[in-house]
């Protein structure tokens, strides 16, 4: 049945991040009732660069609210990368006003370089030991949150045929019509997609396929394919971006809120499947730390990582809840087939960071399109 494959799918990708810490780390010295009593004090939560077409967060983050109504939801910058993010808590340093965001949710390479910088103060949730130890620091100042995979989102309206892998893209019918989901000097999203591209020509993970993705994109922007854009469901619906490259979740979420106008196929390729993990954090300034730690409390609860999965993307408890029997069914069936994510290839930090080097060293060089 669907539903089984679907359960091998998730679990094998999951269990490919790592094994399962198996010792025991509470979340806190102080209780769930004294941390909601203070975080209701503070009154307030800034997030920030979490749109709500993302990973469900529209969802989780009423789920937050209809939870905790005393506690108002400030919401900066929706459309801000992981880089933006980091800046953001740099800039705000001794600021305690609604522009210092209190927490973070950014691509896996970014976790370890914002906790070097001294950006992040350690929190460890009470589900901590049902998170893949390979994507979590020990110390519990960053954690992997989910995951998803290089996909393209395709406007069957203005595109004949479908492309099922990068090098289709190169093609002469593809003139005008390719984007990335972000800028690849500062979006982990659009990063990871040159890597993607360069695993895609056969490049090792890493700075070799980081470079080789430069190359891929430097030949698509000769050759006309390439639009400089960053790509989302209204620029792919009027046109402008006809393919996104997008990760698997954006590309199904975008999917369904165009209802079918214009009519939408998510392609997985069939080489150069990349997968992503994205990490939470708190700010080691955030001016709401207590509703920091709730929130964070509420992401890694049951209710949360089933939000994440409605959202299409993969939770990181995901094989915790699933031998448990918390899946939901209808959850699991709204997946794309577990054939698509064979082939996905989980990059280590090091090879993500030989990638971000490369990319946001020589995307002006090699490629010489400025993405806005």
């Amino acid at each position: 049945m669907k539903t089984a494959r679907s359960l091998t799918r998730l679990s094998t990708g999951l269990l490919a991040l790592g094994a399962l810490l198996g010792s025991t780390a509470l979340a806190s010295a102080q209780s769930m009732a004294e941390l909601e009593a203070a975080a209701k004090a503070e009154g307030m939560l800034t997030t920030i660069a979490l749109p709500h077409s993302w990973c469900g967060y529209g969802d989780v983050i009423a789920g937050f609210k209809a939870k905790y109504p005393e506690i108002e939801v400030n919401e900066l910058n929706p459309d801000a990368g992981s880089a933006d993010e980091l800046e953001a808590v740099r800039a705000n340093v001794g600021n305690t006003g609604p522009q210092a965001p209190d927490v973070l949710d950014v691509g896996l390479s970014f976790g370890p370089q914002a906790k070097e910088e001294g950006l992040l103060q350690p929190y460890k949730v009470a589900t901590w030991d049902e998170i893949p130890a390979e994507v979590k620091d020990a110390d519990g100042y960053w954690y992997g949150d989910y995951y998803g995979v290089m996909s393209f989102m395709v406007n069957k309206d203005l595109i004949d045929e479908v492309p099922t892998d990068w090098a289709d893209l190169l093609k002469p019918e593809y003139a005008g019509s390719v984007a990335l989901a972000g800028d690849p000097r500062a979006s982990n999203q659009a990063i990871l997609g040159v890597l993607a591209a360069g695993m895609g020509t056969g490049a090792a993970a890493g700075e070799a396929a980081g470079k080789a993705g430069l190359d891929y994109f430097a030949e698509m922007n000769k050759a006309g394919n390439f639009v400089p854009v960053i790509g989302k469901a209204g620029t792919l619906a009027q046109g402008a971006t006809p393919i996104v490259i997008a990760w698997d979740y954006n590309a199904l979420s975008w999917r369904d809120g165009l209802n079918g106008n214009p009519p939408v196929e998510v392609v997985v390729p069939k080489t150069g499947v990349l997968a992503g993990v994205y990490v939470q954090a708190i700010s080691a300034h955030a001016p709401h730390p207590n509703a920091a730690k709730l929130w964070m409390e509420y992401l890694y609860s049951d209710e949360g990582q089933s939000l994440w999965l409605k959202g299409y993307c993969h939770p990181a408890r995901f094989n915790a809840m699933s031998a448990a029997g918390k899946i939901p069914a209808e959850l699991l069936e709204a997946l794309p087939p577990a054939e698509a994510y064979e082939k996905a290839y989980f990059p280590s930090l090091a090879e993500q960071d030989g990638n971000k080097a490369a990319v946001t060293a020589g995307w002006d060089a090699t490629v010489g399109a400025n993405v806005q």
